[in-house]
């Protein structure tokens, strides 16, 4: 069922991803009356489809992304294919002017952007901002980072990696992405303040390299209640239901749930006694850690809701999406950074369609629709800004040459269709090698984890 579970989750953010992309051309299009000829979710040849009006909507061999073919517009050939069709004059998006084909290119990576901001600006408004704890640490992990650096309970963060009065979250981003890496660190203990350094422990999360710090903050009181429970998982079998709010854990009190996920881990190798309350009874249930079959170690059960959360209205809940994905957008450029000065390792930050749909099983299956929605909103804004990128075959390439255009215009010169389709070869072999790239690193990721 978990199989299932991720394979469908898969299929339904890689496809919205593609789809509100490709709708956000096509729309534009639309509206400016240009014939759009094809809608296609994936390139190469066509699965099926149906033809409605001018426009052909199918489903295609390739899997990884998709195009709206424009009338007249054949700079994407060797992609997408040549038009079947004559094409009115007055339908050809070549022949318009350059601020309607600027929007119609745009379109693309703003919905996804839009997308983006969407998602987590609706959760706030109907769940609630969660309220982030105070960078005070309330638990330093045995064996880990924060114990090897000298941090100790009851310490205040009060500087992290340059960021003074970092929040929690950009704390653990920050250590995230520097596995094995030194960072300086302030903290503020019986009125002092103590410089530290620590390096966050790596470790292999959903295959990806990532650094630990071993640092808990304190999340306060917080019931803990079942969401969903695997099918065949080891939680399933111990009698776990949804609804159960967990009371003890080997007779260790519950706190919440952060707590839980690290008292499972820290406790892998033994059963664990686990005590609920389900409605007026009090029952005691025994589980043991198993891996399953996404490849990771766990009981196989979610929560019904993470951290407490506040209510805000309109403007509050869009300062929350802004945030979310500027954060967000620090921490991928802050990635592709350390990619190309050589601190961080293009396969453990580069990813294809499986380790999408990795992603993807992991975030169904243990943080069901929340955390579906939540990659979907992650891999639609990096979508749409990666389309921006001034690379033919983008959406920015396809900007940049407009540009060019403009300013050869000015002295009268035009960008022969040799020289274009010369330009689209040679991107599209690059695009075609990224795209082996990424698969090939994937297929790796899957053979070290065996």
């Amino acid at each position: 069922m978990s199989f299932l579970i991720g394979a469908l989750a898969f299929i339904f953010i890689l496809g919205a991803a593609v789809i509100i992309h490709e709708f956000g051309h096509f729309i534009v299009a639309k509206l400016l009356g240009i014939r759009a000829e094809i809608f296609s979710v994936g390139f190469g040849p066509r699965l099926f489809g149906w033809r409605w009006g001018t426009t052909d909507y199918r489903v295609s061999a390739i899997p990884l992304g998709g195009y709206v073919k424009l009338g007249g517009d054949e700079s994407n050939a060797a992609l997408e294919g040549q038009g079947t069709e004559a094409v009115p004059l007055e339908e050809r998006f070549d022949l318009r002017p350059r601020w309607q084909r600027f929007l119609v290119i745009i379109a693309g990576p703003a919905m996804n952007v839009l997308t983006a901001l969407a998602i987590p600006f609706l959760a706030a408004l109907v769940i609630g901002v969660p309220v982030s704890p105070s960078p005070k640490v309330a638990r330093v992990l045995p064996g880990s980072a924060a114990e090897a650096a000298g941090i100790q309970p009851g310490d205040r963060i009060v500087m992290f990696n340059g960021k003074e009065h970092p929040t929690w979250d950009r704390i653990e981003g920050d250590a995230l992405l520097s596995p094995g890496q030194p960072l300086p660190l302030v903290v503020e203990r019986n009125g002092q303040r103590i410089r530290l350094t620590i390096t966050p422990t790596k470790q292999l999360r959903g295959g990806e390299a990532v650094g630990e710090l071993g640092i808990r903050p304190d999340y306060g009181e917080i019931p803990v209640i079942v969401g969903m429970v695997e099918k065949g998982s080891p939680a399933e079998e111990a009698g776990l239901r949804p609804g159960d709010r967990l009371l003890e854990l080997n007779g260790e009190p519950v706190r919440n749930d952060q707590q839980v996920v690290d008292y499972i881990q820290e406790h892998k190798s033994e059963p664990i006694r686990i005590v609920v309350e389900r409605g007026d009874e009090r029952l005691e249930l025994t589980a043991r850690v198993r891996r399953l079959p996404d490849g990771t170690e766990r009981l196989g059960f979610s929560f019904s809701s993470r951290l407490p959360t506040e209510r805000v209205g309109p403007v509050a809940a869009a300062a929350h999406a802004v945030r979310t994905n500027l954060e967000i957008l620090r921490l991928t450029g802050k990635a592709l950074g350390q990619v190309i000065t050589g601190a961080r390792s293009a396969r453990d930050t580069l990813a294809g369609p499986i380790g999408i749909a990795r992603a993807s099983s992991i975030a169904a299956n243990t943080g069901g629709l929340a955390g579906v929605f939540s990659l979907l909103a992650f891999l639609s804004l990096n979508l749409g800004i990666f389309n921006l990128l001034p690379i033919p075959m983008l959406d920015g390439g396809a900007i940049m040459l407009l540009a060019v255009e403009a300013v050869l215009a000015k002295a009268g010169i035009q960008l022969s269709l040799a020289l274009r389709e010369r330009i689209q070869q040679i991107s599209f072999v690059a695009l075609l090698l990224l795209m082996g790239f990424v698969i090939t690193n994937d297929l790796m990721k899957e053979v070290s984890r065996w």
